[in-house]
């Protein structure tokens, strides 16, 4: 009787769930051949492998003994590190939860491991932050634009922050007034903060490399900060910026929305300052609004649309055609009126007050907010809250 046939029992070394993928047979040359688990780049893991360009920027970020530092997306801990042999303490605030574990391995039992504290969590859903003096982080790219800006309004500010992004995002964060990448970003970040470019770094600096080239750049908050609300500051680019290339008249007077949402923002502010409001509607002679959103052009194309296939001398003696045209016209118009309402009084002083500060006090009603500086953006807020009308 032949013997039977026993299965190998498998090793240990091939059963370790930190096996390269396809056991002693992949192939070396794959890009998982020596990753300890897969790199999830769904979540912007791209581990900074160089340990010169990790050295260097801690070496920018110019800690102290006594400072503690907030690392975002630490990774495996190459710049964690780094960071811990200059610092007092570093939090690291880690996503995913197979990193956390991998950066607390890598110093526990040294006495390093004693001046790390690992946040499991999202750093942008985390509120507040812990006190930190310094930032620094090779920042998961999904997350730069709402990373800035809550670093931007964090209190008290870090003394610096070394960030690393995408290198068109980083363009984005110096650009001046103008450039194609000037955006409410740029005046954001430019308005709180001092920004340098620090260094490029290339794709095949990471594991696994991504899809674009990456800079660092060093923001340096201003002290003392600006003496104005971020939140009315912010809200005031918000307006300007949703859409840069048009003028700024549009963005305001032709955008039915925006027109409510400041209507009551001065109701509230009124309200709050004892300040006697005559509600109710507005006379006959007031022109009527859309009850639904309004593009910045819908003003402008009804204009044009107005004056479309006038025709002088007596009806009967145009063609069929023509007569087709100005039925289908009148049509149109008689849509459009069965959704409009006539605006208020409120609403009208509030648009009297918004083109009154755009027309006559800054001059800035035919300028467009891509071309507008830190300055000017600053006189339109000074004005309109002079007027009451608020961006919070």
């Amino acid at each position: 009787m032949p013997k039977a046939q026993h299965k190998k029992r498998p090793s240990a070394s091939s059963s370790s769930p930190y096996n390269k993928p396809g056991g002693a047979n992949a192939n070396p040359s794959s890009g998982q051949s020596n990753a300890i688990f897969k790199m999830n780049t769904d979540l912007g893991q791209h581990v900074l492998k160089n340990p010169g360009v990790a050295q260097a920027i801690v070496d920018k970020a110019d800690l102290k003994q006594s400072d503690t530092v907030l690392e975002v997306g630490p990774g495996s801990g190459n710049l964690t590190v780094k960071i811990l042999e200059k610092a007092k303490k570093c939090i690291a605030i880690e996503l995913d939860p197979r990193m956390a574990a991998e950066v607390t391995k890598r110093v526990q039992g040294t006495t390093l491991g004693r001046r790390l504290d690992v946040i499991l969590g999202d750093v942008i859903k985390t509120d507040p932050l812990p006190y930190f003096d310094v930032c620094i982080s090779n920042t998961p790219y999904q997350i730069s634009s709402p990373l800035v800006f809550k670093l931007l309004a964090t209190m008290p500010s870090p003394r610096v922050c070394i960030l690393m992004f995408q290198r068109e995002f980083a363009l984005r964060l110096f650009a001046k007034p103008g450039d194609k990448l000037y955006s409410r970003l740029s005046v954001n970040a430019q308005m709180w903060a001092k920004i340098d470019h620090i260094m490029k770094v290339g794709k095949n600096n990471f594991k696994p490399p991504p899809a674009v080239e990456s800079s660092v750049v060093r923001l340096v908050p201003k002290n003392p900060r600006p003496n104005i609300s971020y939140e009315e500051w912010d809200g005031l680019l918000r307006i300007c910026f949703v859409r840069k290339n048009k003028i700024l008249r549009a963005n305001f007077l032709g955008t039915t929305s925006i027109m409510n949402a400041l209507e009551a923002n001065y109701r509230t502010w009124c309200a709050q300052n004892d300040v006697p409001l005559e509600d109710g509607p507005a006379d006959d002679s007031t022109p009527m609004t859309d009850v639904e959103n309004t593009t910045a052009n819908d003003d402008e194309a009804e204009e044009e649309w107005d004056g479309f296939m006038d025709v002088d001398g007596d009806d009967d003696d145009l063609p069929e055609f023509f007569k087709q045209q100005q039925q289908q016209q009148a049509a149109i118009k008689a849509s459009r009126g069965a959704g409009r309402k006539r605006r208020g009084k409120v609403a009208e002083l509030v648009r009297e007050k918004i083109r009154s500060v755009l027309e006559d006090k800054t001059q800035l009603a035919d300028k467009r907010a891509r071309m507008c500086d830190e300055g000017d953006f600053l006189k339109l807020l000074y004005h309109f809250n002079l007027e009451g009308i608020h961006f919070r």
